[in-house]
């Protein structure tokens, strides 16, 4: 090792996560950590650094300006580096760095971090013999990471102490999605609701964050041993190391991969030593091989003024919300905002004939009532209650009440479903069709414009996109991966400002100026809230700033079409997160500015009935059908409120028609009606039995 000279004798090494805040002193004449912390920044990563080195001059006064040298690693290491002088070094290289020293015997490395997550293969080079690493990095979804177990305890509500001690081996575990940090919160308010108590929840979320991250991250490599588990939740949290030392041994069994004999595989995957100071440790290694005059400490004086008067200038000079003019606005306005819709009236003794599509969305059921034209008559929506039959049914009562309140009587000619709850909901009812979502919202679309291009749907917790050619879909783009740019978050950041969703955009317009959020997780979006909290900026500023990244979430990270110009001009947006004028503001915005220097402009239009417009193309459908000669297969609008049924989801439930072993949902639906029974079942993802991952 080549040590510095007496002038810079100290090396400085931090790690600026995303959660916390990891910083060493080290003595490089001995090569002795002489000061090491490491704690929670609660989102304030310059406070905390700031508060860190002041306690290392309190505690070292050798150390100074002088004679030190600073490296930092990390997420918020470049905008805290760049106030204290400090040489930025990048994550894996950090971590590499502190294995190769620390623990050269290593073959893997498995890093959870607050917002990523990092597997690191070694394997040796056959024509030089030395190692080379294969480095895999999870940094742009939260499913995976420290931020779900964060978010979810949250939730559960549970301290510290025993969070630490939750554990993992002989627990009962239950299906939660892995893919994504949203995803998982809402299969555990599921579970939660069932009664599951807390610690089979989190064993159940051990188990997803390995899986996700073994099935993903190791980007079909296996592990080799020895297998370190870095980062904060390995190294603290009982159940995450338990789920790991579980986990992998299956997969070397699976892959007949060779092991030292007589060695018990778990032995092989361990927390060692200052697990979570490698990165930091690793940073000052890199110091090592850099020249003298790289690095320099410059002191915390800088973070300090920018802490205090800094940071408080950059707020104030962006100067930028949704509106760049009035006139502008107005214009907008004048073009967006939509006329209330006035269902038809019915006279007494009529009888009305119509076709009834429904849309089971993820967060909200909507239907329609459509007559023999396509016109529409009546619409109702309800907010999910967990259970599509008893949300239908509602549904149903709705359009039959608006219409026998006048007097009238409906007779429904068909029924079209779609939505998650599409199937379900056709055994159930006996409709004439279940059409995907993508050919139902297309139908709606093309109903009511001509020429369209490109359908944008927004939905609670997905989005889709369909690009046309001459009136036929070409290409689709779904997000079922990730929930990053559903409508569903902007609702829920609403209500926990106290917001009416109904009074967003109203609240969002206000801001003269909103903070630049990085498009991506939800997850993620929300930590930054909270920082954004922090420096100041008021809750109108950040509903401005969620609306204005949509757009970006939609094109560049969920669709990944930065170049909108590619399929045309004419652009329908669609799903119930268009009712919000700040969202739709902010993508006419963004679709139009993909224009600019081009000799086309875009012509962005806002269905008149976004919010039902899969349950519109449901009944189009369905009027299709019809108009085809098909009679209806529907049970009847009375047999509707009949309809009783039993769900079962057991060990008697399971399938085994694959090795995922998925475990599936039974529901037996009777209706009071002659020769009328129903079994439905509905299949939920797949959970993974045997522990076995593909390779």
């Amino acid at each position: 090792m080549d040590t510095n000279t007496e002038a810079r004798r100290y090396f400085l090494g931090m790690d600026v996560g995303s959660t916390t805040v990891k910083m060493v002193v080290v003595d490089t004449k001995n090569d002795e950590i002489l000061w090491q912390d490491y704690q929670r920044h609660e989102t304030k990563q310059p406070e905390k650094c700031l508060e860190f080195l002041k306690r290392i001059h309190a505690d070292l006064p050798a150390v100074n300006s002088e004679n030190t040298r600073a490296f930092i690693t990390g997420s918020g290491g470049k905008n805290v580096g760049r106030h204290i002088g400090a040489k930025f070094v990048q994550e894996v290289n950090a971590v590499c760095l502190a294995v190769e020293k620390l623990y050269p015997q290593a073959g893997s490395v498995i890093e959870l971090g607050g917002q990523d997550a990092k597997i690191i293969v070694f394997k040796e080079d056959p024509e030089t013999g030395r190692k080379k690493k294969i480095p895999s990095m999870n940094d742009k979804c939260a499913g995976g990471t420290g931020a779900v177990i964060d978010k979810i305890n949250a939730k559960l509500r549970i301290p510290p102490d025993e969070l630490c001690e939750q554990g993992y081996n002989g627990v009962k575990l239950h299906h939660v999605a892995g893919k994504c940090g949203v995803f998982a919160e809402t299969d555990i308010n599921s579970l939660q609701k069932q009664g599951i108590p807390n610690d089979e929840l989190m064993a159940s979320l051990f188990e997803a964050i390995v899986g996700q991250n073994l099935s993903v991250l190791t980007r079909g490599h296996t592990l080799r041993p020895h297998v370190l588990l870095l980062g904060g939740p390995n190294c603290y949290v009982r159940g995450m190391r338990e789920a790991w030392e579980e986990n992998i041994p299956l997969i070397w069994k699976e892959r007949e991969f060779p092991l030292p004999e007589g060695v018990d595989p778990k032995s092989l995957i361990r927390v060692p030593d200052n697990a979570q100071y490698f990165a930091a440790i690793g940073a000052v290694e890199y110091g090592y091989d850099e020249d003298d005059d790289v690095g320099f400490y410059t002191g915390y004086n800088d973070l300090e003024y920018y802490l205090n008067v800094g940071r408080l200038d950059e707020k104030k000079g962006t100067g930028k919300g949704l509106i760049d003019n009035q006139e502008e606005f107005q214009a907008f306005i004048k073009k967006y905002t939509k006329e209330p819709f006035i269902p038809a009236t019915f006279h007494p003794g009529q009888v009305v004939e119509g076709f009834i599509g429904l849309d089971g969305g993820s967060t909200s059921t909507k239907g329609v009532l459509l007559d023999k034209d396509k016109n529409i008559l009546v619409k109702a929506y309800q907010l999910s209650k967990g259970n599509p039959i008893e949300d239908t049914k509602d549904i149903f009562e709705n359009l039959k009440e608006q219409v026998g309140m006048q007097g009238a009587t409906l007779k429904v000619l068909g029924v079209g479903t779609t939505g998650y709850a599409k199937d379900v909901l056709k055994d159930v009812l006996g409709a004439d069709a279940a059409i995907v979502e993508t050919v139902a919202h297309t139908e709606s679309a093309l109903h009511f414009y001509d020429d369209v291009d490109v359908i944008c749907d927004v939905g609670g917790q997905d989005i889709k996109i369909m690009i046309l050619n001459n009136g036929k879909v070409k290409d689709f783009k779904l997000n079922t991966q990730c929930s990053a740019g559903n409508g569903y978050f902007l609702q829920s950041t609403a209500n926990d400002f106290g917001v009416q969703v109904e009074d967003y955009a109203d609240t969002a317009f206000k801001a003269e100026s909103m903070p630049e959020f990085g498009y991506g997780c939800a997850v993620f979006m929300q930590s930054d809230i909270v920082d954004f909290q922090r420096q100041g900026w008021q809750k109108e500023e950040i509903m401005a700033g969620l609306a204005n990244v949509l757009p970006k979430n939609i094109w560049l990270y969920v669709s990944q079409i930065p170049n909108l110009s590619k399929l045309g001009t004419k652009f329908i947006l669609q799903g119930g997160t268009q009712h919000n004028l700040a969202a739709v503001k902010a993508q006419v915005d963004f679709i139009e500015s993909r224009y600019r220097g081009k000799d086309e402009t875009p012509n962005v239009i806002v269905h008149d009935h976004c919010g039902e417009s899969g349950a519109i193309g449901a009944g189009i459908e369905a009027a299709r059908l019809w108009h085809n000669g098909r009679e209806t297969t529907f049970i009847g609008l009375e047999e509707i409120n009949d309809i009783s049924y039993k769900s079962t989801t057991n060990e008697g439930t399971r399938c085994y028609f694959c090795k995922n072993k998925c475990l599936r949902t039974f529901i037996d639906v009777k209706i009071n009606k002659p020769q009328v029974e129903e079994q439905v079942q509905a299949q939920s993802e797949p959970k993974i039995e045997g522990k076995k991952f593909k390779s």
